[in-house]
């Protein structure tokens, strides 16, 4: 099964903030969420991103991307 990942419009603007290597990681783990699903086994990393998926969904939403001190949770 293929999840769909919808990136919202403010994750889209910091993105733009983060250094090139975190941004080429954020993109991976959209392939691998899109691939996988919503849950992800091996993420380490000093920069997060959150997301939410409702059951019975195949859709993702990735709500925050950036540092860990400003994360909403």
């Amino acid at each position: 099964m293929r999840y769909q990942v919808r990136i919202k419009k403010k994750v889209d603007r910091g993105l733009k903030k983060l250094p090139k290597n975190v941004q080429k990681l954020l993109f991976l783990l959209i392939e691998d969420l899109m691939a996988e699903g919503p849950v992800q086994k091996s993420l380490t990393c000093r920069h997060v991103a959150c997301w939410t998926c409702r059951k019975g969904e195949i859709e993702i939403e990735v709500y925050y991307v950036g540092s860990r001190e400003k994360a909403p949770y």
